[in-house]
């Protein structure tokens, strides 16, 4: 029998070597990545002068699901920072039993501050489907509802509880520090739940607010145009987990919502306003993956 030829020998190496950083990749994305958690900086010059700084912690896609020790970790460890304020948006569970250890979780955070608003997984919990799907759609809102429902009530009543303010479809003023904050907060605009309350009327100028901060979950276009148009000067959102499964460097290939994937992650600014995009803490339970991609919490200094 002749032996196997140079070429043949070099073409099986090369499909072997290339099986083997598949599955390293592939490895590293569901085992490695998703627990490799990150904190971002952000500062943003954007107080009236001779303001205080303050610092906003912004956590959003948790995805809880019982026993994940790592992300509980992580989470609690942020509340070594003080934030002045803490923005949560949405995406809290992956699992019907998580609540109890999203409080857990979240338990030294309620310490301070907060606002919150709610995402698809706070309603509806994930359902197993193609995972690929997520690669070639642009945007999920075409897919069925997921059906099982999930103790959002419950979570919102302790999230009040705690202290934590609601925006859910409204509006609120809230004294951080000595600076007064606007709010306008929508319900999930993946889930068409968004109507928007404009901002708080300022009945004098004694009242009025140093800033209007814009507070949702999916950053479609028509959620941002609408806070630009009431006079936003911040917008927080999260739901796109900065694309989640990226091309080395971090480049998305999807958003998840129609903002163009270029620009679903980070600092970006949107008709004048910024506008900061969380890549989240967490995934679907049944996309248990990252890769170039990895979970973060974001804490933004604002200055004078």
């Amino acid at each position: 029998m002749s032996s196997m030829s140079n070429g043949a020998r070099a073409a099986t190496a090369l499909t072997a070597g290339v099986s083997a950083v598949g599955a390293g990749t592939a490895a590293w994305a569901v085992f490695g990545e998703r627990r490799r958690f990150q904190l971002r900086h952000e500062t943003l010059r954007v107080l009236p002068a001779g303001s205080r700084p303050l610092r906003i912690l912004h956590i959003s896609d948790l995805h809880t699901v019982p026993g994940q020790e790592s992300k509980k970790r992580f989470v609690q460890s942020l509340a070594a920072l003080r934030p002045d304020l803490v923005i949560d948006t949405g995406d809290n569970l992956s699992h019907m039993r998580a609540l109890p250890y999203l409080l857990e979780i979240l338990e030294p955070l309620f310490e301070f501050p907060g606002v919150y608003v709610p995402g698809s997984n706070c309603y509806f919990a994930p359902e197993l489907k193609n995972p690929f799907r997520y690669l070639w759609k642009t945007t999920a809102s075409e897919d069925p509802v997921d059906n099982t429902r999930l103790p959002t009530e419950d979570m919102h009543r302790a999230f009040d509880a705690a202290g934590w303010t609601g925006l859910i479809n409204r509006h609120d003023r809230l004294r951080v520090r000595d600076t007064v904050l606007d709010f306008s907060g929508v319900d999930d605009p993946h889930l068409a739940y968004d109507r928007h309350p404009g901002f708080p009327e300022t009945p004098s100028d004694d009242d009025a607010a140093a800033l209007r901060i814009g507070v949702a979950h999916a950053p479609y276009l028509r959620t941002l145009d609408r806070f630009v148009a009431d006079g936003a000067d911040l917008i927080f959102a999260g739901h796109t987990h900065g694309g989640q499964v990226c091309l080395p460097g971090g480049r998305a290939l999807v958003s998840n919502c129609d903002l163009d994937p270029a620009l679903c992650k980070g600092l970006i600014d949107h008709r004048g306003v910024p506008v900061n995009i969380s890549q989240g803490l967490g995934e679907s339970r049944f996309a248990p993956v990252r890769l170039f991609c990895p979970p973060q919490a974001v804490l933004v200094t604002l200055t004078d």
